[in-house]
């Protein structure tokens, strides 16, 4: 099929070049902002740390950062999204971002751990891994928005599910070469004393596979206009912005979603961002042990986008969405009550198989219902792509405040189960269409 731009949708070089940039983007998210860099962190500060005079939990200053660069990447993006849209250099920004966050991650490397106190190492630790996660935020909102732009509404679940499954597939990859670096140097060649070498060298090669790997996927997606690009489009964006969000006002069906898809984000990538954190200090496991559950994290998650991909074509997305929501609001409660490692790797492995299945069924979904013939695709997503994030700044936020007055990561965990009984609660009243993927088509 052959849309209004003569672009041709459903071609399989074009999805997997789009699912490609999962692949090369999920190891930023899996090495740096889920399993080595957090550990990593809390290793080599103290317990309590001192940022420009500010001493607070290091696990509450690394929530913070997180919270601070989700919503950096709130604020902006929205007036981006209207400026590629109206300019049709949508390509262009997803370059930047992609460009600013995996140099801004091998700035990571310079974060050496030696004399960390509150001076430059620190700030700049936190400032590289700040600016690396607003590239890589900031990148996913161009890279979603493509979904609608290169398929047919029934594939929208399964190619979704693909891209998702590329990363877990890439990111995992990546991970297990940088353990072996971590764990046998001198299979490597560094000898004696290596200190923090090997787990920084891991920051520097995410950065390389990030940037270099995306190169496939700008190759193969939908060209940017060669139009001159004129300063007045500046101002365009926040008309393209203000013109959707019109649209959105009118569509109360859309805005219900979105209202349920911002609360249960919160809960689930607070999750997924400090997940490793609450295994290290509350169960006190090992860096090995946190490998394990890390790894078991993104085999499950791979198959649970493959899973409930297969359930929201048979069942429809609302009923897989619902299913998903009952099992994170019972993982939060069992996060409060866990007891052991062993009880921990089961409630590791429900996250997974729900990991994958909510987040590439939720940018299914909301594909679904954009209204029909949308043109201005990226400015949509903005909408899902900034509550996204300003959900992930609100549930790190809510993390942060209740561990620094707990004292503790579980009453935290507890308080994350209402965000996702808001979003069921919500989603309850969204009407989805379901459309079943005709037997004759097959995948790509």
């Amino acid at each position: 099929m052959i849309d209004t731009t003569g672009f041709k949708r459903n071609d399989p070089k074009t999805i997997n070049g789009w699912a490609m940039f999962d692949w090369a983007n999920s190891a930023f998210s899996l090495t740096i902002a889920t399993a080595i860099f957090p550990s990593f962190f809390e290793y080599v500060t103290a317990g309590e740390v001192s940022l420009w005079g500010i001493s607070m939990y290091n696990t509450t200053l690394f929530s913070l950062t997180v919270a601070v660069a989700y919503l950096l990447v709130a604020f902006i993006s929205p007036i981006l999204s209207g400026i590629a849209d109206s300019s049709g250099r949508r390509k262009a920004f997803m370059r930047f971002f992609t460009t600013l966050g995996s140099l801004a991650c091998m700035s990571l490397f310079f974060f050496d751990g030696e004399n960390i106190g509150s001076g430059p190492v620190m700030t700049l630790g936190m400032f590289g891994f700040l600016l690396a996660t607003a590239g890589f935020g900031g990148s996913i909102v161009f890279y979603n928005s493509y979904l609608p732009d290169i398929v047919t509404e029934e594939h929208y679940n399964r190619v979704s599910a693909r891209g998702f499954m590329f990363g877990y597939v890439g990111s995992v990859i990546l991970l297990i070469v940088n353990l072996l670096v971590i764990t046998y140097p001198e299979w490597f060649g560094m000898r004696g004393e290596v200190g923090t070498l090997p787990v920084r060298l891991s920051f520097l090669t995410v950065g390389l596979w990030w940037l270099g790997f995306a190169q496939y996927a700008f190759a193969r997606l939908p060209k940017d206009s060669d139009k001159p690009f004129d300063l007045k489009i500046l101002s365009k964006g926040y008309q393209e912005f203000n013109k959707v969000w019109q649209q959105v006002k009118q569509s109360p069906n859309l805005k219900r979603f979105l209202l349920s898809f911002f609360f249960y984000s919160a809960g689930v990538q607070t999750v997924l961002s400090l997940a490793s954190l609450f295994a290290g200090v509350e169960m006190k496991m090992a860096a090995d042990e946190l490998i394990i559950v890390i790894l078991l994290l993104q085999i499950l998650a791979l198959v649970g986008a493959w899973l409930f991909a297969k359930l929201s074509d048979a069942v429809g997305n609302k009923l897989g969405l619902v299913v998903m929501l009952i099992l994170w609001t019972v993982v939060c409660g069992f996060g409060y009550i866990v007891e052991g490692k062993t009880q921990f790797y089961f409630m590791a492995a429900a996250v997974g198989l729900v990991m994958g299945g909510v987040q590439s069924q939720s940018r299914a979904t909301y594909s679904k219902l954009l209204p029909e013939g949308t043109k201005d695709t990226t400015s949509y997503f903005s909408f899902y792509d900034v509550l996204e994030k300003a959900a992930t700044a609100l549930g790190s936020f809510s993390f942060a405040f209740t561990g620094q007055l707990s004292g503790g990561m579980r009453v935290s965990v507890l308080a994350l189960a209402v965000f996702f009984l808001i979003g069921l609660l919500i989603l309850f009243k969204v009407k989805i269409q379901h459309i079943r993927l005709p037997k004759n088509v097959h995948n790509h």
